[in-house]
C-alpha cells in the first residue's frame, strides 16, 4: 500500500524509524564549571589536603595558647566542680587532635580535679579526641591514603587493624610506644569499625591514664605510696614494651 505522500503525488519520503529515534534522544548537557569544581573539591587528594590544613591549624593554635600552663597557673576560677571537669574533658579531646601529648593532659587532670574526677574527665577527653581524629581520618584521608599502603610494614599493620581491630587497638592503648595520634589515624585509614575502635580505646586507656592522673594528683607528696605506685605503673609497661620490641626486632627485619 502506498503512503499518503505517494498517493497525493508528492515527492517527500517518510523518515526511517531508526533516524527518527536517534533524533529524539536527548543531547547530554555540557558539564558546567560548578560540577567540575565540586568534583575537584571532593576528590580524595583535596580532602586529604583539607585534613592536613586542619591539623596544622590546630597544632599552631595549641602552640599559641600553650595549654601546658594549666600545670602552673591552674584552672580559671570562674569554673569549678563537675562543670569545670566537663569543659576540661572537651578541651582535652580537642588538644589530643592537635597533637598535645596525653601524659601532660593527664597530669593536669589529676592536679586540677583530683584522682576520681580527673580520671573521669581524662578518659572522656581521650575517647572524644580519638573519635574526632578517627572521623576526620576516615572521611578526609582514607580514600587518598589506602592506595599508598604498599610497603611490607604498612600492609601488615593495615591487615592487622582491618581483621583484628579491637584486640590490636586494645594492645596499642595498653602498651606505650605507639603515639596516640598515630594509632588514631592508622585505624582510620584501615577498615576497622568505629565502635570497636572507641571501645578498645576506652578500655585500653584506663591503666595508663589512671597512673598519670594519680601521679598528677599526688605530685605534692612524691614520697607517698600512691605516687610511687603510679610512677611504677607508668614505668613498668614502658619497660615491658621495650623488651618485647627488642625481642621481636628479628621478625621485623625479616623480609
Amino acid at each position: 500500500m502506498l503512503d499518503a505522500t505517494t498517493r497525493s503525488g508528492g515527492t517527500a519520503t517518510a523518515t526511517p524509524p531508526a533516524i527518527a529515534t536517534e533524533l529524539a534522544l536527548p543531547v547530554p548537557a555540557p558539564v558546567g564549571l560548578t560540577s567540575r569544581c565540586t568534583r575537584v573539591l571532593l576528590s580524595p587528594w583535596s580532602r586529604l589536603s583539607l585534613l592536613v590544613v586542619l591539623l596544622a591549624g590546630a597544632a599552631s593554635t595549641v602552640l599559641l595558647f600553650e595549654p601546658q600552663r594549666l600545670l602552673s597557673d591552674g584552672w580559671p576560677p570562674q569554673l569549678g566542680g563537675v562543670a569545670a571537669a566537663v569543659v576540661f574533658g572537651v578541651a582535652y579531646g580537642l588538644c589530643t587532635v592537635a597533637f598535645v601529648p596525653r601524659p601532660l593532659l593527664n597530669l593536669a587532670a589529676g592536679a586540677l580535679f583530683g584522682s576520681q574526677l580527673g580520671l573521669a574527665s581524662a578518659l572522656a577527653g581521650t575517647v572524644l579526641g580519638a573519635g574526632i581524629a578517627f572521623g576526620l581520618g576516615r572521611i578526609l584521608g582514607q580514600d587518598a591514603l589506602r592506595p599508598l599502603l604498599r610497603g611490607r610494614w604498612l600492609k601488615a599493620a593495615d591487615g592487622q587493624l582491618s581483621r583484628h581491630g579491637f584486640r590490636s587497638m586494645l594492645a596499642a592503648r595498653l602498651f606505650p610506644g605507639v603515639p596516640f595520634w598515630v594509632a588514631n589515624y592508622c585505624a582510620a585509614v584501615s577498615r576497622m569499625g568505629y565502635v570497636p575502635f572507641l571501645v578498645a580505646t576506652a578500655l585500653g586507656s584506663i591503666p595508663n591514664t589512671a597512673a598519670y592522673v594519680v601521679a598528677g594528683a599526688r605530685a605534692s607528696a612524691p614520697t607517698s605510696p600512691a605516687f610511687l605506685i603510679a610512677m611504677a605503673a607508668i614505668a613498668l609497661p614502658g619497660l615491658a614494651g621495650a623488651i618485647v620490641a627488642w625481642r621481636k626486632r628479628h621478625h621485623l627485619r625479616r623480609p
